[in-house]
């Protein structure tokens, strides 16, 4: 498998910013900057979302999509607030190549198919947040509403589910690890993997290079990460180098 590296950027109130559990957030620049720099440093995949789009009862902000959009060379995925295909085609008419949907999808599943008979499955991303809870099936449960809101399902039971609607990539984010730099949920990525074939994008968690290492072993696709790009500890250049001197193929 090819992996590729997929900065991203969390936004509220039109600003990139970074937690640590979903709460605790940080200012980490302007998303045009941000998107920017991310494309000439080799990025090959860009992702954006509006964390409190859900939460707020609103739309993705789409001036902010366009911005963005008009500076980006490579695949723009973009989530938070798109809950049917309506709200999902204003967010690819205004330059996305890709949306995300996460709480609106588990409350109606139903949307999956119709966005993926509506844009092609290849442009449809559905996200998971799960957290652990060892009396489920998986040892992982899924939560919606930006990680507040606990399910009660499985998260790789979902997951499955997700899969059966056409879906080909899958973006499962563990709680416990998101933004603490101790390392990705590799259980999570390993069990959703295995469960349903699809391509899985690791987030939540990366904090040294052997973090996106330990993750593509476990069958991530895509490496996604944030604080450790935004804040310079780690370059998008170095992590491909240091990829691929481990044997891994990267884009």
């Amino acid at each position: 498998m090819t992996v590729r590296i997929m900065p991203c950027l969390d936004m509220r109130q039109g600003r990139v910013v970074k937690g640590v559990h979903f709460v605790d957030i940080k200012d980490a620049g302007d998303p045009v900057d941000c998107a920017r720099a991310y494309c000439e440093a080799g990025a090959d995949e860009l992702a954006m979302l509006d964390i409190t789009a859900t939460v707020e009862g609103r739309a993705t902000l789409l001036d902010v999509v366009r911005r963005v959009a008009a500076v980006v060379t490579v695949p723009f995925t973009v989530g938070g607030g798109i809950s049917d295909v309506r709200s999902a085609a204003a967010v690819l008419d205004a330059g996305a190549t890709k949306v995300s949907t996460s709480s609106a999808a588990f409350r109606r599943p139903e949307v999956i198919a119709e966005m993926v008979r509506e844009f092609g499955a290849e442009r449809v991303t559905v996200a998971i947040d799960a957290d652990a809870n060892p009396a489920l099936p998986s040892g992982y449960e899924v939560y919606i509403d930006g990680g507040r809101t606990a399910t009660g399902r499985d998260a790789v039971e979902w997951a499955r589910e997700v899969r059966g609607y056409g879906i080909s990539t899958i973006l499962p984010t563990s709680k416990a690890t998101d933004g603490a730099r101790t390392g990705y949920d590799l259980p999570l990525i390993r069990r959703i993997r295995e469960a349903t074939g699809a391509t899985v994008v690791a987030s939540g968690g990366a904090g040294t290079l052997q973090h996106f290492h330990e993750a593509a072993l476990a069958g991530a696709g895509v490496l996604l990460a944030a604080s450790v790009f935004h804040f310079g500890t780690i370059t998008i250049p170095d992590l491909k180098a240091f990829l691929r001197a481990r044997g891994v193929e990267v884009a």
